[in-house]
């Protein structure tokens, strides 16, 4: 058994704290407006520490996202973990369509205002605007992932393609969206799962 003490464990409470404090920091002030200072104070650890785990600012942030999104640090991808599996052996459209939409919610509660950081930054920072493209691209690979199970088990409407199913999935379970519902009309994430779950199963099943 790995000693509590040792120097890897140190290091991933480190990185948890640093993570932690980045990620209130830059919902709070934005990223022109979050520094390593900041971060290394409020993570009680010197600004040199933060600099050797995190070397630039973008880099800090796209590990804030990661670990927003997943949950935790585990080198496991999303689309690898049980939940997903649970929902890849589900025979039953409508089942599908709701554990994707309530993990979809998990998630969004955690990364949505994070991802609204690398949007605002994107217009005027190349490696915020490189970062929002590839959330973008693992977002629309994420939902592509779901309407292939629904296509496997032909609960498409006729009307769609697969293209444009993960387009309507794409919009429908934006975190744009997703923080104009909590924010701006006051919705709980569980009023915005039923509709999200009610709008998507009339978007795209067959019956």
């Amino acid at each position: 058994m790995e000693d509590v003490k040792s120097p890897k464990r140190r290091s991933a409470q480190t990185r948890s704290r640093i993570v932690n404090a980045a990620q209130g920091l830059f919902v709070v002030r934005g990223y022109a407006g979050t520094t390593f200072q900041l971060v290394a104070d409020a993570a009680e650890v010197s600004v040199q520490t933060v600099y050797f785990h995190y070397g630039t600012k973008s880099q800090l942030l796209k590990h804030v996202v990661d670990v927003a999104s997943a949950g935790d640090d585990e080198p496991v991808p999303l689309l690898q973990r049980p939940w997903f599996a649970a929902l890849q052996a589900a025979q039953d459209p409508a089942e599908v369509v709701r554990g994707w939409v309530h993990q979809s919610g998990v998630i969004l509660d955690r990364v949505a205002p994070v991802l609204a950081v690398v949007r605002d930054a994107a217009a005027g920072d190349p490696d915020m605007a490189a970062q929002w493209a590839a959330n973008s691209e693992q977002r629309h690979t994420a939902h592509g992932e779901i309407i292939a199970i629904l296509a496997r088990l032909r609960a498409l409407r006729p009307d769609l393609t697969e293209h444009l199913a993960t387009d309507v999935t794409v919009g429908i379970l934006s975190p744009d969206l997703f923080l104009v519902m909590r924010r701006e009309c006051g919705w709980t994430t569980a009023q915005w799962e039923g509709w999200a779950a009610d709008q998507l199963s009339h978007g795209l099943l067959s019956v």
